[in-house]
């Protein structure tokens, strides 16, 4: 046998031989060099461009047997950092490239695709790629995580908008002339409960100053009287300094005199409402008011520069009118802080932040005002999962937001129907791309097609609980436009698809269809499902669409634009609410849009708008002006033309709009953008209006109009509420009662859906246990899940935070109010855990805005240490600002590499010996190479 000598064996480590073997092996390999980093300067540096190709061509952005070391015996880690470190650099070379000036649409699209799947793939291997020297997560790591999204405490102490400004000594000017309204006061009595009304006249006040103080004096004296606990305080609102950009220099402005709100400060026995006896009707009328950012961009040496020369000052707005009729005292003014007031306006108020497009809107039975909207950002206690959501959004009738209700939307939903039942049941219909989980059997569900919109159906109860959602899709591109509710719980949505929808027959481009659901029972403890019992898909050969439907009694009504032409569908429901069609009616064509369809006063009445491009109803009461106008038509009911079909125009010699129309007590009101020139530009004024027109006389029997924020005033929706106008809207106080509490469930909460879930691992390694979002999880009961599938390694707590401090009579006394979060520690002496995300489509963490990552100590030991990427999984190239986003968070990735490559560098034994144990994965390596040495020179 051919001996090996040792110190051969030992060079090849870079090291020499002595009699202490050992020693001189622990110190030979603590010494040699590691592996040449990819982004080392003695690296071959990549090519973006090539990286961008290889992409493209659909290549994995992730491989191990790509990274060559050049050291031998290098720990498998440094393989495993590389292909890392590569994947991230694809990645980036994707974003830059998308960031590119003049790509074609093709290409835009493949890049974002690519950018998705490259994403993917490596939070994939992010959690089967284990290292033994060092820990590396694709999210943070932290000693505490805390979800943003948050659930509201319930609370006794509601505010109202500013009602005062200045000074408490001068009189408030909302306390002036005829105010007189009714505090009720419930409360239980043994099963049921007793209401008593106390009346408020300030007028029997006298020649007492009606100021803030002196008021709420009186208020609590009648409180006091009837034996009740409930009291009304004010609220102080701080004005801020602001600041704004003038001429590209940033200008603070002095803070303004201060606000002052009522907040009504109740009991958990005491449940407090209020009424008025003198009332009249009201319509809300959503808008966008401002103008959008202006930029400029300048490019030097091929590179561009993008600056904002005039910031952004769109805002999304619910205007609140009086109308004429009933016997409510007048509004002669706007509320504090309010602009651009008209005559009849009651209130303005803006809506959040994020929120981007509404386009429906509705009155429940309780006076509720229901919205609909396209939201790119949640409100900051509700993050959404996707690029853009559906948020379902409820307003009491003093303006206040009273609940927010995510659809949950994986990727990007719209939402474009609204409509609310007698029991105040509200459906949401539009369109959705990407997962949307509608139950733990079908979590994640795409559609036949992933990359193609389909469509969606949502009921939530009068509480804004999710019942049921569907979603039913086309192998092309479908989505719903309209929804009604029918007898017996029956919801009928229709809309538009460019291929046969399922258990229909495919007319020809795109056609109009008609689809029937109903809950099915029994109902599957995940959460209520349902059910199609009817679909019927119709048009021509050309481009079809259903804009607007209506139900009355036995009979479905459809409006939408078939091959240029103007259609009315009729259809009768059947016993079990299948609708078989019966009358169609072509009016002829149309240069417009069709904007709603009403039953009323025996009519079927159609709204819209159009050129005069040869619409044919029947008589006209008034004739088009030449321009885009309104039109109103009447039609008889079985859809047979008659002698008393009659159509009506309305608008201005320039282009009229209408955005929205509501048939109330036979009457249509119309809201939209009026007079604007044909030749207008985006950045030209514009000015919103309100009509109410008879639809058999072509009358208009209401009108006002107004401007906005910049010249720019653009609704578009409308709602009415009857009798929901009164004096309480000056005093920023709701009709009816008071809703203390939220639901605390979190997929109400949030934009949670059952199914969602994530994954807790030990931060060594070891079987990832799931976390499952139920339907009746609340934030307590998820502490419970995240302490157990981490093995007890986690603590997780209710943290509450935020509130509102008021006392009895204003004063400083007690804290109500504010949300709960969780907030998870590793606990005292325990490693803490690993939380990844949940797969595509049902990822829990980006609902509960908890980043995933390594929960614990940096370095338990000495011997490894954390390092987060903090790179969330759901970042895009869709536009200007996520590649930016996407970019930056990259580049802080590809240094969490290079920083957890340095933490493997040798440690020399004699550093080693002052600081600590030598890392457990290098120890395991000497011993290795000494067994093999021991072995090859016979040693023992």
């Amino acid at each position: 046998m051919t001996s090996v000598n040792n110190g051969y064996l030992l060079g090849l480590f870079g090291g020499s031989y002595d009699a202490s073997s050992a020693t001189a092996l622990t110190t030979a390999i603590t010494k040699k060099a590691q592996p040449t980093a990819p982004w080392s300067t003695g690296a071959k540096a990549s090519d973006p461009s090539a990286l961008v190709r290889s992409a493209l061509a659909g290549r994995n952005i992730i491989n191990e047997n790509a990274a060559q070391l050049d050291v031998k015996g290098a720990s498998a880690d440094y393989k495993k950092l590389f292909a890392m470190y590569s994947g991230l650099e694809t990645l980036s070379a994707l974003a830059n490239r998308a960031s590119t000036s003049g790509l074609t649409s093709t290409e835009t699209a493949l890049l974002q695709k690519r950018f998705a799947s490259g994403l993917a793939e490596l939070s994939k291997y992010m959690t089967t790629a284990d290292l033994d020297g060092v820990r590396i997560v694709q999210g943070t790591a932290a000693t505490t995580s805390k979800t943003t999204a948050a659930v509201p405490r319930d609370s006794a102490v509601s505010i109202t908008g500013p009602i005062h400004e200045g000074s408490l000594d001068t009189p408030v000017a909302a306390f002036e002339g005829d105010t007189k309204f009714n505090i009720t006061i419930k409360v239980p009595v043994g099963l049921s409960s007793t209401t008593t009304s106390v009346p408020i006249d300030l007028s029997t006040m006298g020649s007492t100053p009606r100021t803030m103080d002196n008021v709420l004096s009186y208020i609590n004296k009648k409180l006091e009287d009837g034996g009740f606990q409930t009291r009304i305080g004010r609220q102080q609102i701080k004005e801020d300094p602001k600041t704004v950009q003038v001429n590209g220099k940033a200008v603070t402005l002095p803070a303004g005199p201060d606000k002052w709100a009522l907040a009504i400060r109740g009991t958990s026995t005491e449940t407090v409402g209020f009424t008025a006896a003198e009332t009249s009707d009201a319509v809300y009328v959503v808008q966008q008011a401002g103008n959008a950012a202006v930029t400029t961009t300048t490019t030097v040496n091929g590179v561009s520069t993008t600056k904002t020369t005039s910031a952004s000052t769109l805002t999304n707005q619910i205007l609140k009118f009086q109308v004429d009729g009933g016997d409510a005292p007048e509004p002669t003014s706007g509320n504090v802080g309010e602009t651009q007031w008209v005559e009849g306006r009651l209130s303005q108020e803006t809506l959040p932040e994020g929120v981007q497009t509404v386009r429906a809107s509705a009155v429940g039975p309780d006076g509720s005002l229901w919205i609909v909207a396209d939201v790119t950002a949640g409100p900051d206690t509700q993050p959404i999962k996707g690029v853009q959501d559906v948020a379902l959004m409820k307003y009491d009738s003093a303006g206040r937001l009273v609940a927010t209700r995510a659809l949950g939307a994986a990727s990007t939903a719209s939402g474009y129907a609204l409509a609310i039942d007698a029991n105040g049941n509200v459906a949401v219909a539009g369109s959705v791309t990407g997962a949307l989980n509608t139950s733990t059997t079908d979590a994640g569900k795409t559609g036949d097609v992933a990359g193609v919109a389909d469509s969606f159906v949502t009921v939530f109860n009068k509480d804004g609980e999710e019942v049921w959602t569907q979603r039913r899709g086309a192998r092309a591109a479908d989505e719903a436009t309209s929804v009604s509710f029918g007898a017996d719980g029956v919801v009928y949505v229709a809309g538009r698809s460019q291929s046969a929808m399922t258990g229909a027959a495919s007319v020809g481009g795109w056609d109009g269809y008609v689809q029937a659901f109903k809950a099915a029972e029994p109902y599957p403890t995940a959460g209520i499902v349902s059910k199609s019992i009817g679909v019927t898909q119709f048009g021509t050969g050309g481009d079809d669409s259903v804009a607007a439907t209506t139900v009355d009694g036995n009979n479905l009504y459809t409006a939408g634009i078939e091959d240029g032409h103007a259609v009315v569908r009729q259809f009768t429901l059947g016993a079990d609410g299948v609708p078989t069609l019966a009358a169609t009616r072509d009016l002829g064509l149309i240069s417009g849009d069709i904007a709603g369809i009403a039953v009323a006063d025996g009519k079927v009445i159609l709204t819209g708008t159009s050129r005069d491009s040869g619409l044919a109803v029947g008589t006209a009461t008034n004739a088009n002006s030449g321009g885009k106008d309104v039109f109103v038509a009447a039609l008889s009911t079985n859809l047979t033309p008659s002698a008393s079909d009659r159509l009506s125009w309305y608008g201005t010699a320039g282009e009229d709009t209408a955005a929205d129309v509501k048939v109330h007590d036979g009457k249509v009101w119309i809201t939209g953008i009026t007079g604007k020139s044909e030749s207008a530009t985006a950045t030209d004024p514009t000015k919103g209006y309100l009509a109410r027109l008879d639809p058999l006389t072509g009358m208009v029997e209401y009108e006002q109009s107004w401007t906005g924020v910049g010249d720019q005033a653009k609704p578009a929706t409308l709602a009415i509420a009857s009798n929901g106008a009164s004096v309480l809207d000056r005093l920023g106080l709701p009709q009816g009662e008071i809703d203390q509490s939220d639901s605390k469930y979190l997929t109400a909460a949030t934009s949670l859906r059952v199914g969602d879930r994530f994954y807790i691992s030990p931060p060594d390694g070891g079987r990832a246990v799931p976390v499952t979002i139920e339907a009746k999880d609340t934030l307590a009961t998820l502490a419970r899940k995240i302490s157990v599938a981490s093995g007890g390694k986690l603590k997780v707590t209710v943290a509450s935070e935020g509130g509102t401090v008021t006392g009895k009579d204003g004063e400083t006394t007690t804290t109500t109010g504010g949300f709960q979060r969780l907030s998870i520690t590793a606990k005292d002496g325990v490693k803490g855990a690993v939380i990844t995300s949940g797969e595509t489509g049902r990822d829990a963490l980006a609902g509960l805005g908890l980043s995933a990552g390594y929960i614990g100590l940096a370095t338990v030991d000495k011997s490894i240490s954390t390092y987060g990427m903090g790179l969330p999984s759901n970042l895009t190239l869709n536009d200007a600002a996520s590649i930016k986003t996407s970019g930056e968070k990259l580049q802080a990735a590809l240094k969490a590499v290079r920083d957890a490559y340095r933490a493997l560098a040798p440690v020399d034994p004699a550093t080693t010996a002052a600081s600590g144990a030598v890392p457990a994965y290098l120890t395991n390596q000497i011993s290795n190479y000494q067994a093999a040495l021991s072995r090859l020179t016979g040693g023992s």
